[in-house]
């Protein structure tokens, strides 16, 4: 019974540390609730709006890519252990897995997972036309009043 003296003690010291630290916070705890104090509380973020937007794809996304390369990593590091009484079969066996975890992210990375930033939008055709040139577009100031031998001297 000496032998499990030390555990009981502890077991006895920690509801005695419970039981205490219940009491003493019912006792000193203020009882008054406010509107502030029932309102929702995050991270020092006060909510004072309705629930944003759901979260972009890529957020999914790139916890896909977390969680496929921890798979990779559970289990690289047993199989890493016993390598060498596996021989060709552990050595094929690793090669099948690493290509469909390169196939998940190379279909992962194609969904646009790491595609952070604003959109790219592509236009529908030429921003300039072929048929402006700057003789077409550029107006010289200056040299409206003038001749035209003027003009060309400046061109």
């Amino acid at each position: 019974m000496d032998q499990y003296l030390p555990i009981l003690l502890m077991l006895v010291l920690a509801v005695a540390f419970a039981g205490i630290s219940i009491v003493v916070s019912r006792v000193l705890a203020p009882r008054l609730s406010t509107v502030a104090k029932e309102s929702p509380y995050e991270c020092g973020i006060t909510d004072a709006k309705e629930a944003p937007e759901r979260f972009p794809v890529t957020f999914f996304l790139v916890a896909m890519i977390f969680i496929v390369f921890d798979i990779e990593v559970i289990f690289l590091v047993p199989w890493s252990l016993v390598l060498e009484e596996l021989g060709p079969f552990g050595i094929g066996a690793i090669l099948i897995f690493a290509a469909a975890v390169f196939e998940s992210f190379v279909y992962l990375i194609g969904n646009g997972a790491l595609d952070w930033g604003p959109v790219k939008r592509v236009r529908p055709g030429p921003v300039v036309s072929p048929s402006r040139t700057a003789a077409s577009t550029v107006r010289r100031v200056g040299l409206e009043g003038r001749g035209a031998a003027a003009r060309e001297e400046a061109a």
